[in-house]
């Protein structure tokens, strides 16, 4: 069954319910943004934490990570059973 909006007016009465409405989900939608900025910084604190800076010296041995979506296609390999990292390379 579907949901009827019913509403009672009287005659000579004025309901200005559509300004209301929109100034009360603006409302909302500041606060759902203010509250979503909160988690995001929370977050990135929480995962900088676990982060260190590399430093990589001139003979060093790496592998480098691909997107097995894009990057593997031009090494010859592709679909689901394609590495996530190629290499080793050696750095300059």
């Amino acid at each position: 069954m579907p949901f009827i909006l019913r509403q009672t007016v009287r005659v000579g009465e004025r309901v200005i319910e559509g300004p209301e409405m929109i100034e009360m989900t603006n409302a909302k939608v500041a606060v759902a943004k203010e509250k979503h900025k909160e988690a995001r910084t929370r977050q990135k604190s929480y995962a900088n934490k676990h982060r260190r800076s590399l430093k990589f010296q001139p003979g060093d041995h790496v592998f480098l990570k691909v997107s097995p979506a894009r990057g593997v296609r031009r090494f010859g390999i592709k679909g689901k059973l394609s590495p996530c990292f190629i290499g080793p390379f050696e750095i300059l």
